[in-house]
C-alpha cells in the first residue's frame, strides 16, 4: 500500500484538483486506487460521485476527518485530500502514514508566504528523512513576473519543485463529469498532459 497525501494548510491552494488528477493518473496506469477526502468541503468526494462507470475505476476510502486512521492494507494506492488548516497532532499522524507528500502551491505572493512556515516545518519534520516531499506549482503562467517570483521562492526552499500546472478551465470542465486529464485525450489537453509528465515520473517512484 502506498499513501500519497496532498496537503497545504492554506485554503484554495488546489488540493482537490491535484488529488483527483493524481488519482486519475494512477487509475489510468491500471493501479487499484482509493481516494480519501478529509476536507469538510468534500470536493474530492463529490468528484468521485460524478465519475462515470466507463472511466478507470477509483474506489472511495471513507475517512473520518477527526480521526485519520490508516487506510486498509489491501487498498493498493491511496490518495488523501486533506483539509485546510491541518496542523498539530493531526498533521503529525498524517506525515507518519504518508509515503509521498505533495504540496500544491499557487504562484501568488500571498500563497507563497502564507505557506512558508508550513514548508519549513515539513522540511524539518522528524519524518523528513523517510518522506518524499514535492511541490507542484498551481495556476502558473510562465510568461508572468509572478512565475519568476515563484521560481525564486521555491529555489530558496529545501523541497523540490516536481512540476507546474497552468491556469486552465480544462480542470474545471472535467471535474463536472468526475474526470481527470488522464481520462480524455484531445488536442485541448495535450499541453496539460505534457505538464504532468515530470509529476507522473516523480509519483511513479512511489508506486
Amino acid at each position: 500500500m502506498s499513501l500519497i497525501v496532498v496537503i497545504n494548510p492554506k485554503g484554495g491552494a488546489g488540493k482537490s484538483t491535484l488529488s483527483t488528477n493524481i488519482a486519475g493518473y494512477l487509475a489510468s496506469q491500471g493501479h487499484a486506487v482509493r481516494l480519501g477526502d478529509a476536507d469538510p468541503q468534500k470536493s474530492s468526494s463529490l468528484w468521485l460521485s460524478l465519475r462515470p462507470a466507463h472511466a478507470h475505476p477509483i474506489a472511495e476510502w471513507k475517512v473520518d476527518p477527526d480521526d485519520l486512521a490508516k487506510p486498509p492494507k489491501e487498498a493498493g494506492h491511496v490518495v488523501l485530500d486533506t483539509p485546510a488548516g491541518l496542523s498539530g497532532r493531526a498533521l503529525k499522524d498524517v506525515l507518519k502514514m504518508a509515503d509521498k507528500v505533495v504540496v500544491p502551491l499557487q504562484a501568488s505572493i500571498f500563497d507563497m508566504y502564507a505557506t512558508r512556515d508550513f514548508l519549513d516545518t515539513l522540511a524539518k519534520s522528524r519524518h523528513a528523512d523517510r518522506l518524499d516531499v514535492g511541490i507542484v506549482g498551481m495556476r502558473v503562467d510562465e510568461r508572468t513576473l509572478a512565475a519568476e517570483q515563484f521560481s525564486n521562492f521555491v529555489s530558496g526552499l529545501d523541497l523540490p519543485l516536481v512540476g507546474t500546472l497552468r491556469d486552465t478551465q480544462n480542470y474545471v470542465h472535467l471535474a463536472v463529469s468526475g474526470l481527470s486529464v488522464f481520462d480524455v485525450h484531445t488536442s485541448r489537453t495535450e499541453r496539460d498532459l505534457a505538464q504532468w509528465q515530470p509529476i507522473c515520473q516523480w509519483l511513479s517512484q512511489a508506486v
